[in-house]
């Protein structure tokens, strides 16, 4: 099916458990959440909360027990293998901790390597100028040995953007990097969400990471708990402390609606440089707080 929406991403009441009897998990606890086209989402939450299930149903990596995923208006729960990899290839991009480089490829063979597996065409003056935007102009011919690690992770954004995806996913991009790097990555992340209007949903344990998303979803025992638009690293840091100190919600099934739901978290965020009014509630209870998009690196 697709229908495609102002919406990238939509995921409505998934629920997704694992193992069996007594001793099932629930990962995911009838999440529902949309994400609009063009805005940078952080999901953060406790080890263990679900925010990697989510990352994983969310991409097709795994099929959730019940509900719906809908990725650039395709539904992937009824997908069959063949069709979820040929989203994968064609319309997301992924970038992960561990940077997922081929160590025999130059920077310039890695970043083309998703759309020569796809059978297009690499335009080679398009791989070329990607990497020169990213401060690697002088290091296409290199291997992935010769680079820093905050090299290769510039090298994995590259891989993951150039296709221009519906949604790029990214799994703790900033984990294994010192805080320099980190800073780098964050900023070409967030640059590639002003600048050219990408979708990201970015999982996270950092603070400083989720601060540089127009939006926050926290997770607890595979429910969403809260939410929060123009993020600081103050706020995270003391909403995840909360939630690490097992502090959760009460109610029916979580959700995160961005846009509409009288009884969701609902984070409207705007796109094409408007200033939308933005609504974080739960159960009804909402405040008014105001979202810019397109702003300044935070």
């Amino acid at each position: 099916m697709t229908n495609k929406t102002t919406h990238a991403l939509e995921l409505h009441d998934v629920t997704k458990r694992h193992g069996v009897g007594d001793t099932a998990v629930t990962a995911l606890d009838r999440v529902s959440l949309s994400i609009p086209r063009g805005t940078f989402t952080a999901v953060m939450g406790p080890s263990g909360s679900g925010k990697s299930t989510l990352l994983h149903c969310a991409a097709g990596l795994d099929r959730p027990d019940s509900g719906s995923v809908v990725l650039d208006g395709h539904e992937l729960t009824d997908a069959d293998e063949t069709a979820l990899t040929r989203l994968r290839r064609e319309r997301m991009g992924f970038v992960f901790q561990s940077f997922n480089l081929v160590p025999t490829l130059t920077v310039a063979q890695n970043v083309a390597l998703p759309l020569e597996f796809a059978g297009r065409r690499v335009d080679g003056r398009q791989v070329r100028g990607l990497l020169a935007r990213l401060g690697l102009g002088d290091r296409l011919d290199h291997r992935p040995a010769e680079l820093s690690g905050g090299q290769q992770q510039r090298v994995a954004i590259a891989r993951a953007m150039l296709s221009r995806p519906a949604v790029v996913f990214a799994d703790e991009p900033t984990g294994a990097l010192d805080t320099q790097a980190a800073r780098d990555v964050l900023r070409i992340l967030r640059e590639a969400v002003d600048a050219s209007g990408q979708t990201i949903v970015m999982v996270t344990h950092d603070p400083v990471a989720g601060a540089y998303a127009d939006a926050v979803v926290f997770f607890s025992d595979g429910r969403i708990v809260d939410g929060m638009t123009r993020p600081d690293p103050a706020s995270v840091a003391a909403r995840m402390a909360r939630l690490s100190a097992s502090v959760r919600q009460s109610g029916s099934g979580p959700s995160a609606h961005v846009g509409q739901g009288p009884d969701a978290l609902s984070a409207h965020v705007g796109q094409g440089g408007n200033v939308p009014s933005t609504h974080l509630g739960h159960g009804g209870s909402a405040s008014s707080a105001q979202v810019r998009q397109g702003g300044d690196v935070r």
